[in-house]
């Protein structure tokens, strides 16, 4: 039976997102849940085809704002309920959403048979933790996966060393198979399910991948990270994916996936990032701010000095130009934006005390404009 858990939750994505984000959320959680890549997981599986079933209505724009103001019901009849995920090949679901995963079939099974070219691989995903210094000047990471490769032992047959395969009994050999349609009016020709549209079976598995064609192997590399790269983008390094699966692919032909490493940028104890720009709330003393001041503020590169001018208020921002991050795409700087938070003492020796007093008594209305504005807003209202 479908789900009936709310999809936008299935896809950890708001409401709001967008087509792309929709389409991205779903890849990450196929890639993570996919059964190839959690052998004997049963909970994998069945959020895997959670996330079909949530991808397929979300990415189509009537279902989905069927779905939006009526829910799981407002879909009943709409065909979303056509597709069964729950009993369908995980490699089936692949395929009915093949153009997410790249071209030629992508993360899907291409060329299984089914006349879709070249076989390619899946891709596979890594994550890398940078701070903010690795984005300014870029970094070289090294990164660690485990990815399915061709088995050595059987060169990806699946087939026992020394033996042969057998023509398959249900094809006799074709690779394809008729199946009648409603009322036998009409035949259908589909893809073997014994052989996966091969034509031949194996009589006897290999011993080291239980006849898959594929062994885990774990691979290391280093990547290379480009100035300005943001939080949750990727780098892609190409052919470094897994090898096309064993029934696309018997013998390891075809091409790899891809590895996408994805980039998390720590939060930074002094920064905060807004695009290319850096922010910086950093607190002077009230004197400063009334006298004016040179300081010294903090960059990701050493010490700049910053001049405060006289009178400078609470809240007001200063730009050091070219402080900030590159550019991804230009490598052009942003800039620092410091904003002023000004500190009132909490405590006062006796003479900061009676220096202040003597100040207080000198003050004029006329000479501060904000106080000078809500003392007149506030006999206004007192004269109602």
């Amino acid at each position: 039976m479908p789900t009936t858990r709310d999809y936008y939750e299935i896809l950890s994505v708001e409401r709001t997102a967008d087509g792309e984000e929709i389409k991205r959320a779903y890849r990450r959680l196929a890639m993570k849940h996919h059964p190839d890549r959690n052998p004997g997981d049963a909970d994998a599986e069945v959020r895997f085809k959670e996330c079909a079933e949530a991808y397929e209505v979300l990415s189509d724009a009537v279902k989905r704002q069927r779905y939006d103001q009526f829910g799981h019901e407002g879909l009943r009849g709409m065909g979303s309920a056509a597709h069964d995920f729950s009993r369908m090949d995980p490699q089936d679901i692949f395929s009915m959403f093949a153009d997410i995963f790249g071209g030629g079939g992508g993360f899907g099974r291409a060329g299984a048979g089914r006349g879709r070219g070249v076989a390619r691989g899946y891709d596979l995903e890594t994550e890398v933790t940078l701070d903010l210094r690795d984005v300014l000047h870029g970094c070289d990471r090294d990164v660690g996966f485990t990815r399915l490769d061709v088995c050595d032992k059987c060169a990806g047959t699946g087939a026992k060393a020394g033996t042969k395969m057998a023509q398959c009994p249900t094809c006799g050999g074709h690779g394809k198979v008729q199946q009648a349609g409603l009322g036998g009016m009409f035949r259908m020709v589909t893809v073997c399910p014994a052989c996966a549209g091969r034509g031949q079976i194996i009589k006897e598995v290999c011993e080291q991948c239980r006849g898959k064609g594929r062994t885990p192997r774990k691979r290391g590399l280093t990547v290379k990270i480009p100035p300005g790269i943001s939080d949750g983008q990727a780098v892609r390094v190409q052919g470094e994916g897994e090898a096309p699966p064993q029934e696309a692919s018997p013998g390891g032909e075809g091409v790899r996936g891809d590895l996408h490493v994805v980039v998390r940028v720590k939060k930074d104890e002094m920064f905060v990032r807004d695009g290319d720009h850096l922010l910086l709330q950093m607190p002077i003393s009230f004197t400063q701010a009334a006298l004016g001041a040179e300081v010294e503020v903090p960059t990701l590169e050493g010490r700049q000095p910053l001049v405060i001018p006289r009178g400078t208020q609470f809240g007001a921002m200063f730009r050091v130009d070219g402080q900030g991050l590159p550019s991804l795409r230009s490598g052009r700087r942003g800039d620092l934006v410091v904003v002023t938070k000004i500190e009132t003492p909490r405590k006062l020796s006796p003479k900061q005390e009676s220096l202040l007093r003597e100040f207080a008594a000198t003050e004029d209305e006329k000479v501060l404009p904000e106080s000078q504005k809500f003392v007149k807003r506030l006999r206004d209202w007192l004269g109602r």
